[in-house]
């Protein structure tokens, strides 16, 4: 299996001739991929996920499922309701949540979690639910969510409103996985990045090894 890091927070992961896609937003390209059995979707933020990219993505590939919590069902109903264009008609959430589990394809998915990580006091928590894909990769959405299994692979958020380097290195210790490479990095600077990617090979390293993919370039999981 191979993952695909785009900008930001979304990936693709390419199994024989299946694409999963894993929360295509608005901080990322056109994604333009064939194949795609299923579209996974963390959490309703439109960095996550925009109409406009999964109407793209659904068109292309027709066939494909689209997977997410109940947070995401509701705001793409409500886009629905409201836009001008339908640009969101059709789409079907298959509603999932901690402990769920679903095969697709090549690609057997778990879920964890149920909660986004606090931005802030004044802004309301959202739901969210990380995806563990053929028991190999885990990828936590905006969350600190520990799936309570071997990792082997994590993707590992590395900026946001609600990240402290502090917590991200304590949280990625304590999933100790073998292999990370980071993501969620649209809301850093150049020196940011890099300062946070540090950071982040500290607690990877020594039991583990850090791979800094820039938009566009896979790696083998």
């Amino acid at each position: 299996m191979e993952v695909t890091k785009l900008e930001h927070a979304c990936q693709i992961l390419t199994e024989g001739d299946a694409r999963l896609v894993i929360d295509p937003g608005n901080f990322t390209r056109p994604v333009d991929a064939t194949g795609v059995v299923a579209v996974v979707i963390t959490h309703e933020h439109p960095d996550h996920v925009t109409p406009e990219q999964l109407s793209r993505i659904l068109d292309r590939n027709p066939g494909a499922v689209v997977i997410g919590p109940a947070g995401v069902a509701a705001t793409l109903a409500a886009a629905l309701a409201e836009a001008n264009g339908d640009t969101t008609a059709g789409i079907v959430v298959d509603v999932v949540t901690d402990g769920d589990r679903r095969t697709v394809g090549p690609f057997d998915l778990t879920f964890h979690g149920t909660r986004h990580n606090v931005i802030h006091s004044s802004i309301p928590v959202v739901d969210n639910t990380g995806v563990l894909v053929n028991g190999v990769l885990f990828y936590p959405g905006d969350s600190y969510t520990d799936p309570g299994v071997p990792v082997e692979v994590l993707a590992a958020p590395v900026g946001a409103p609600w990240l402290k380097v502090a917590e991200m290195m304590d949280y990625v210790a304590a999933v100790a996985p073998r292999r990370a490479y980071p993501v969620h990095e649209a809301t850093l600077s150049d020196i940011g990045y890099g300062m946070h990617t540090g950071r982040l090979r500290e607690a990877v390293e020594p039991g583990g090894s850090l791979v800094v993919l820039a938009p566009g370039e896979s790696l083998t999981v």
